[in-house]
């Protein structure tokens, strides 16, 4: 790009936007890295150098940037249609995916109802649940339980049920009340061992099954990241948490809803996070991998049991009424649909396997630094976090910012890292290849160095 462009461009981001987890104080004389353009696995800033994106764009690429399959259905579509409301009417791409997703997702759910963003999915699930129950005769069932250091967006009612204070707890007047239950952080039990790993998860069921014995008659459904935390941290926990939360959901008659809007389509090393416990939730939150990361898009998928309590005669007021401008955008759809065509035409899920394997191997390198512990992967992501002392588990000041030097650093190194406080974690594309991981591996460890870990 040509330096003035370039320059002009930075002032005007400079004094007219505000970007998002973003303290824009930070960028008064430092700036952002302009990106000019992407393709695969790779970032590409305006001065011509490369970045490895390491966390798919806010984990949502799947198939790499610029991928000629899902440009190819965006030019497609655009030749037939632009956009048309989804309430009253209906458009091809919408059906036919509509159809796909029922037929990938956990076997049971078979109603799609489509949003835009992952917040909105969430909101969708929670607003259902509600108005579900008020509809069964169990008026009473109103409130929700979620897991500590959990995140499921950042619309009110999405926040309402976070575990993140950090993110959460500024706007904590304006939510509603709800439950929390112990995180399955096995990494932080005192025995990291698969026999600690086995009562932590024990554990954490009981406080479950407690909160349900006591509060059943009053509460709608429970809310959970399936296999992964994200953003509380990479938090990964067995799935037979998940087993556990599916079995008490089903016998205190609360539902289950999965938000797999970061870990759906292919990240976890199944094509959803809830396979790994071979389980079906009552709710699934879909969106970010929904599109390939190209558009946006979200769906919230239900049981036929949950659809039929709105399934009435008009004058009922069954109707869930609840939509969006953008619901079923023809081209977010039609995007989806190339998105998954390329699942059933490449060995997409196979090279998944290959590069997750490999991933899991190379992150044990890390266990060589002196404040590097907790290493875990699980799929196309891994995390491990950085100790003022291991020994201890003493984290780092938050004024010392480690993290953030880390992110400086990696740039230098080619890498486009975000970490959440001190973890560093990968997100990686699903078409990140073993070379690339190699290469990654090795320039973080470069990147450790120059902070003396």
């Amino acid at each position: 790009m040509d330096p003035i462009r370039k320059q002009e461009l930075l002032r005007k981001d400079r004094q007219h936007v505000w970007h998002p987890f973003t303290q824009m104080k930070d960028y008064a004389e430092l700036d952002p890295i302009l990106i000019e353009r992407a393709e695969g696995v790779y970032l590409y800033d305006a001065d011509g150098n490369s970045y490895y994106d390491t966390n798919s764009s806010w984990w949502v690429n799947l198939h790499g940037h610029s991928h000629p399959r899902i440009k190819m259905a965006i030019a497609r579509q655009l030749e037939l249609m632009d956009h048309v409301m989804f309430s009253g009417l209906t458009h091809p791409s919408g059906i036919e995916l509509a159809e796909q997703l029922v037929q990938i997702t956990p076997p049971g759910l078979d109603k799609v109802f489509y949003s835009d963003n992952g917040s909105t999915a969430v909101e969708v699930a929670l607003k259902m649940s509600f108005q579900y129950w008020q509809q069964s005769g169990r008026e009473s069932k109103t409130k929700f339980v979620f897991v500590e250091n959990s995140y499921h967006g950042d619309t009110l009612g999405a926040v309402s049920v976070g575990g993140v204070g950090a993110y959460h707890s500024v706007f904590r007047p304006l939510l509603f009340s709800a439950y929390s239950v112990p995180s399955p952080n096995v990494g932080t039990w005192p025995d990291t061992s698969e026999q600690g790993a086995h009562a932590c998860v024990a554990h954490c069921l009981a406080a479950v099954r407690q909160r349900l014995e006591s509060s059943a008659g009053e509460i709608a459904a429970l809310i959970i990241e399936p296999m992964v935390q994200a953003a509380g941290g990479m938090i990964i926990y067995p799935a037979a948490y998940l087993q556990g939360l599916r079995e008490l959901c089903t016998q205190y008659e609360v539902h289950l809803i999965a938000d797999e809007v970061a870990t759906g389509f292919g990240r976890t090393g199944r094509m959803f996070a809830c396979d790994h416990a071979a389980i079906t939730p009552d709710f699934m939150c879909l969106s970010k991998g929904i599109t390939a990361g190209v558009m946006p898009l979200a769906a919230t998928l239900c049981t036929t049991a949950v659809f039929d309590a709105f399934y009435d005669d008009y004058e009922t007021l069954k109707t869930f009424t609840h939509g969006h401008s953008f619901t079923g955008n023809p081209i977010a759809t039609a995007t989806a649909l190339a998105s998954l065509s390329i699942f059933e035409d490449e060995p997409v899920m196979a090279q998944v396997e290959e590069s997750a394997a490999y991933l899991r191997e190379q992150m044990q390198t890390f266990g060589a630094f002196t404040h590097v512990d907790n290493i875990r992967s699980l799929g196309m992501i891994a995390a491990f976090d950085l100790f003022a002392d291991k020994a201890s588990k003493q984290r780092y000041d938050f004024t010392e910012r480690i993290g953030f030097r880390a992110y400086q650093a990696g740039l230098q190194e080619g890498l486009f890292l975000r970490p959440l406080g001190d973890t560093l974690y990968y997100w990686l594309p699903l078409c990140t290849t073993p070379k690339q991981i190699k290469d990654i591996i090795e320039r973080t460890h470069r990147v450790l160095h120059k902070l003396n870990m």
